[in-house]
């Protein structure tokens, strides 16, 4: 249900979670779709005010990693309007910006989704911050839930599709495996502008540093479908750990343990940031779906395939920065960093996204006391949460 935008708003009665600090007594003033102020509160300031009851005011999350939503996966059937209805939804459960995800595909699948994007770019969608193509050049021994059969190595006209497509979208992330591709097309990817993360491998710990150095700066899902951190070989997660790339990780409390999130981030103390990892089940009562020939079961917070292989989350970033709070022990601001600031400085979005401050657009979130979405606003514009 969507709200008319006051000609100006004064969020009130919640602690300000700026991007970076937690703040007390502060205010957000909003105009014109705007935030003009993050100051001191008094009732002397002019405009309605909206007395929230308690809980944080941010700004609206970050999502790098979504496969779906709304009943809907990023594939075959994706076009502009799919990507706008996918927007759409996130906005609703608090994700003001989101990369689109396309799990491993055909070569003309992920084409069609490149091109749905740039038209997605050009039309300026509401919450569409670019897309991320996870696969399809992996390692088949760390495949995960993706078709093993549509596993491949890049080719020259995969990478020349890559360069081109970043040239038009305002972020391109792609995962891929150091087995899957060469030193050189990293390089080459890395110049196009393409944020190149590691994932769905099985290199060891050397490897993964080289692929670091031609130009990856990023690790996808830390400790899901990759080489393990072993005694004598530390394997990707290893050098996720000790380099300055980022990670981002899925904290739904299933696909990490909470001790394993906080070694982690105590390794790590500033390169992390949260991702849901969704699929078509968020914000809706699916209960199954097909992904690519094979069901997908919802159960009890899980999705599986029949195997038992887990199969993306059944996660929003408000849950996965209640984790983070309630399991891992983390302290609100730092959560809240790893769903805003960091992943908005990652695709190169800080200026525009991940923060509360004058001049942004008027994206943002009231989380109550217990981390549930209380309320958003989209560029000013109010609506009921779909949380």
């Amino acid at each position: 249900m969507t709200g008319q935008r006051a000609v100006r708003q004064v969020l009130c009665g919640a602690q300000v979670f700026d991007g970076v600090r937690l703040l007390s007594g502060q205010v957000v003033v909003v105009e014109g779709g705007r935030i003009v102020a993050v100051r001191p509160d008094d009732l002397a300031l002019p405009g309605d005010r909206v007395t929230l009851d308690g809980g944080i005011v941010a700004p609206g999350l970050i999502d790098l990693q979504v496969n779906g939503g709304a009943g809907e996966m990023v594939g075959a059937a994706t076009d502009l309007a799919a990507l706008r209805r996918l927007c759409a939804a996130h906005i609703g459960l608090g994700s003001a910006g989101i990369l689109p995800t396309l799990i491993t595909d055909t070569a003309e699948v992920t084409a069609q989704v490149l091109a749905a994007g740039i038209a997605a770019a050009r039309a300026g969608v509401p919450g569409f911050l670019g897309l991320h193509l996870e696969g399809p050049h992996m390692d088949r021994a760390r495949c995960g839930a993706h078709d093993p059969g549509l596993i491949r190595a890049m080719n020259a006209d995969d990478l020349a599709m890559l360069c081109a497509a970043a040239a038009q979208l305002p972020a391109l992330m792609v995962t891929l495996a150091p087995e899957a591709v060469s030193l050189q097309q990293i390089a080459t990817l890395a110049q196009a502008g393409v944020v190149v993360s590691l994932g769905h491998s099985d290199c060891s710990y050397a490897t993964a540093r080289a692929a670091m150095a031609a130009g990856a700066r990023c690790v996808t899902h830390l400790f899901n479908a990759m080489s393990p951190l072993g005694s004598r070989e530390p394997g990707l997660v290893g050098a996720a750990l000790d380099s300055d790339c980022v990670a981002g990780v899925i904290a739904d409390g299933i696909h990490v343990g909470p001790a394993t999130l906080r070694i982690a981030c105590a390794a790590k103390p500033s390169g992390m940031f949260l991702v849901s990892d969704c699929m078509a089940f968020a914000g809706s009562d699916l209960t199954r779906i097909v992904l690519n020939g094979r069901v997908v079961r919802r159960e009890s917070g899980r999705l599986t395939l029949t195997d038992g292989t887990l199969a993306g989350a059944d996660l929003t970033l408000p849950q996965a920065v209640r984790v983070m709070v309630r399991e891992v022990g983390l302290p609100p601001e730092v959560a809240l960093a790893m769903a805003t600031s960091v992943p908005a400085g990652v695709i190169g979005a800080a200026q525009t996204h991940g923060h509360l401050a004058v001049g942004r657009s008027a994206d943002v979130i009231h989380l109550d006391a217990d981390w549930r979405v209380g309320a958003v606003w989209h560029a000013g514009v109010s609506s009921q949460s779909t949380d």
